[in-house]
């Protein structure tokens, strides 16, 4: 084994592309240290080999319920700084929100995100080093139905436009990047949301990750 290398684990029952993608992050310089076709398969390996990451199906055998998911909550009760990748093939956010929640090393993509290899093998790597990442189409989706009693109310046009880059993961300067302004024009906005949504001050990026729950919750 090369201590060097990210130990990534893989579970989805469908055998081609759970073989695909372990070919294709063998490839990317990561170590697949074990693969399964159901969940409780996926927590054997999880417990056996302590991966630095685990991709999973949400749907998987005996039910295609959401065996994956539970599989997940399991793996993060019993190993907190192990990052999870769900995969799904539908929008099922409302599911998976709870582990999400979390905001720490984990991430939620369409199956059909995974045809972007470069975009996969970054999102795995940001998962790794403590990132949490939603695909930007769950988020879009989100935004298609709008809860009442909405606490992004009080938000500008341009704050939410920040905030819903902020949910798909990005960084600042990404976020910079993308609306075409300055990376400090997008700081000031980022504290106006955290003040306008009223989240308290804390020395670490919690507040971040608050306002993004929130928002995924409230859209």
């Amino acid at each position: 084994m090369d201590e060097g290398r990210t130990r990534i684990a893989l579970a989805d029952d469908d055998v081609l592309l759970r073989e695909g993608l372990a070919s294709l992050l063998e490839r990317s310089g990561f170590e697949v240290v074990g693969q399964a076709a159901d969940a409780p398969g996926i927590v054997t390996i999880t417990r056996e080999h302590r991966p630095d990451l685990v991709i999973l199906d949400i749907r998987m055998p005996p039910g295609h319920a959401a065996e994956g998911l539970d599989a997940a909550r399991v793996i993060r009760a019993e190993f907190p700084d192990t990052g999870i990748l769900l995969l799904s093939a539908h929008v099922e956010v409302e599911q998976a929100m709870e582990l999400l929640a979390t905001g720490r090393s984990v991430g939620y993509l369409l199956k059909s995100r995974v045809t972007d290899v470069a975009d996969f093998i970054e999102t795995a790597g940001r998962i790794v080093n403590g990132g949490a990442v939603v695909d930007p189409t769950l988020v879009r989706e989100l935004i298609t139905t709008r809860r009442r009693n909405d606490p992004l109310e009080s938000l500008t046009k341009r704050e939410r436009e920040v905030l819903s880059l902020m949910a798909e993961g990005r960084s600042n300067a990404g976020i910079a990047h993308q609306l075409w302004i300055t990376e400090g024009t997008v700081e000031k906005h980022v504290r106006s949301i955290m003040s306008r949504m009223r989240l308290p001050e804390t020395e670490d990026d919690h507040r971040r990750v608050l306002a993004v729950i929130t928002f995924l919750q409230a859209v």
